[in-house]
């Protein structure tokens, strides 16, 4: 009987522990950018938005001139987001169109900096993309963005989103 007490105040404790929230992590996905991308000389506009209060996300994104390509590379996915994943990062992980699925990872590194990784795989082919960007106020975001997928020379683009 004399055991009773401390086995319910560490079940309580661990009961409470595991029920509470994960805090915010201060990361917009609700917002809308415009890239410039330096190889190609193109533009892609995209845009992004959670569903409700949920962790769904979704998001859209195309491209409009550049070198090689013409218009209309364009993309749709949806996404959930695991929130404080590992040292404060949130992971999403999404499914979209043109047989596309993708893992991207983001971390608000304090003082107005954020960073991303990410891996899609689109149509067979492996895509890799490593970015860094800045947060000019709590509306506008301007980062870059370097990416390589299998077969295409990497690119590299400046992005200036808005959040909403």
């Amino acid at each position: 009987m004399k055991h009773i007490l401390p086995i319910i105040t560490i079940t309580t404790l661990a009961a409470a522990a595991s029920a509470q929230a994960t805090a915010a992590s201060g990361l917009s996905y609700n917002r809308v950018g415009l890239g410039y991308d330096t190889d190609s000389k193109g533009y892609s506009l995209s845009a992004s938005a959670l569903i409700g209060s949920s962790n769904f996300v979704v998001s859209a994104e195309t491209t409009i001139g550049g070198g090689s390509t013409s218009n209309g590379s364009d993309s749709v996915s949806l996404g959930y987001i695991f929130k404080n994943v590992a040292l404060g990062a949130d992971a999403t992980l999404s499914i979209g169109s043109n047989e596309s699925y993708g893992l991207g990872i983001r971390k608000d590194l304090g003082n107005n900096i954020e960073a991303s990784l990410g891996y899609t795989r689109e149509s067979g082919s492996n895509g890799y993309s490593i970015g860094l960007a800045y947060n000019l106020t709590k509306q506008y975001q301007i980062g870059v963005d370097y990416s390589k997928v299998s077969g295409a020379s990497s690119e590299t683009s400046i992005v200036l989103h808005y959040n909403f």
